[in-house]
């Protein structure tokens, strides 16, 4: 039988205990141009995996020693898994059942029909060739849908965001992070972080709203011995623990007034003086900043220290709200499906297109961290291959309910059919930032319609 060149690569594992058909084996699937090492055990086998690892082993069920089911069973619990053939003097068909269900990829009766060997070793190789090929192009099409740091996202405004990371991160000045609760600001802050000169020292976070006010400058600066009651020991503090890196320090806007000046003089001067202490010790930190309110309004309001906000914001970050990032829902679900198939893998393969387009049409106010909690009670009560809106938190569903159900007022001007019907494209479009083929989804209409309506919509 003849093969490819690629085929002949390949090199198969026969395991065997009698002599006579092991020989016979090797030698045919030597004649068809595979390589192949022989064995008389599963055991003998095992030990030499890490050395040589073959492209499919064919293996009797009835061995001496750890039988074939028994080799199959050890072999799923590695890391990578060769696919395998399994033959018997003694099958049925329930055995042959019980094997494929196991996870076996083939199986085979004596007498061998040698042709037919040859055949099934040669779909099986395809088979798994084909499935590796793929599982590259997918992770290939994913690392194209992330952005620094492992961030998910595609979208134009991700894009921008990626990169403006890009070029900050090579600098060393203070950041302020800016977006809603949420959006994923320290992703980007360790992605910052990653990208940066300081990526071989420690990253660490803090959120100034976790710390009690009493707490907080010790927390920040460290103290001597005896600086107060309880502290018997010097303590470094989460300045100096970050020296040589990166410090976070989420939720800014909650540092007290007093905390506030004593953290522009580890800005401007690169010093601090830990609490109790006379001393002023040096630090290599970078500061990166990161909040959802609007810091400006509170320098208005006297809440906020004019001279520290600008001095964090030498450089500053906009991370888009969810509902601006377009096709990026739909990416950012199918990454959480997925990691939570590696925790708990079940028979949920993604979302069925009414769940899709009830997170499209949903604003997400808890952005993606309520999107990631969505998934993950959906992923919980779905029992089938696909999500649906019934498994979706309530009030994703109530809020469709809540449109329909709410009262129509008497506008000055009742709008034409046609007239609303071009608004309403108008906002998807805006919406999808452009995106015609998310848009005519969400409309339930072809793409061909969708663009005779805009068409319409220009000419008049």
């Amino acid at each position: 039988m003849k093969i490819s060149t690629l085929k002949q690569r390949h090199l198969i594992a026969v395991v065997e205990d009698d002599p006579g058909l092991r020989e016979l084996l090797q030698e045919e699937l030597e004649s068809a141009g595979y390589r192949v090492i022989a064995f008389e055990t599963a055991e003998l086998l095992l030990v030499q995996l890490d050395e040589q690892f073959p492209a499919l082993i064919i293996s009797d069920i009835r061995l001496p020693g750890m039988s074939g089911l028994e080799l199959l069973g050890q072999l799923q619990q590695r890391n990578s898994q060769p696919p395998l053939i399994l033959i018997t003097a003694f099958g049925t068909v329930d055995q042959a059942v019980d094997a494929l269900r196991q996870g076996a990829d083939d199986f085979l009766t004596k007498p061998l029909d040698l042709e037919h060997l040859l055949v099934s070793v040669s779909r099986v190789l395809d088979y798994h060739q084909l499935r590796n090929e793929v599982e590259a192009y997918r992770r290939s099409v994913k690392a194209e849908q992330q952005g620094p740091g492992g961030i998910i996202g595609a979208s134009r405004v991700m894009r921008q965001l990626y990169s403006e990371i890009e070029q900050i991160a090579a600098a060393d000045g203070s950041v302020l992070i800016l977006g809603e609760s949420g959006t994923g600001k320290e992703l980007v802050a360790q992605a910052l972080h990653q990208l940066s000169q300081r990526r071989d020292g420690p990253f660490l976070a803090v959120n100034c709203a976790g710390i009690p006010s009493e707490l907080l400058e010790s927390e920040f600066f460290g103290h001597a011995a005896g600086a107060f009651t309880g502290a018997q020991k010097a303590r470094a503090g989460l300045l100096k623990e970050a020296d040589g890196g990166t410090l976070l320090l989420d939720e800014i806007g909650e540092m007290p007034l007093p905390l506030q000046a004593k953290l522009l003089r580890v800005l401007q001067e690169g010093t601090m003086r830990p609490v109790g202490s006379d001393q002023e010790v040096r630090v290599d930190v970078r500061i990166l900043a990161a909040t959802h309110q609007d810091l400006e309004q509170r320098v208005a309001g006297g809440e906020f220290r004019a001279d520290l906000f600008y001095r964090l914001e030498t450089f500053s970050l906009h991370v888009p709200p969810l509902r601006q990032r377009g096709d990026d829902i739909e990416l950012l679900a199918e990454h959480f499906i997925d990691q939570l198939q590696q925790q708990q893998p079940k028979s949920v393969q993604g979302l069925s297109s009414a769940a899709r387009d009830l997170l499209y049409a949903y604003r997400f106010p808890g952005n993606v961290r309520e999107l990631q909690n969505a998934i993950e009670r959906a992923y919980t009560f779905c029992d089938g291959e696909f999500i649906e809106p019934a498994h979706l938190p309530a009030r994703l569903r109530q809020q469709e309910a809540q449109e329909v159900a709410a009262p129509v007022s008497a506008p000055a001007h009742w709008p034409s059919m046609q007239e609303l019907q071009a608004d309403y494209v108008r906002k998807v479009m805006v919406y999808t930032q452009g995106n015609k083929q998310q848009a005519a989804r969400i409309l339930g209409v072809t793409r061909r319609t969708l663009y005779r309506w805009l068409t319409n919509d220009d000419e008049h």
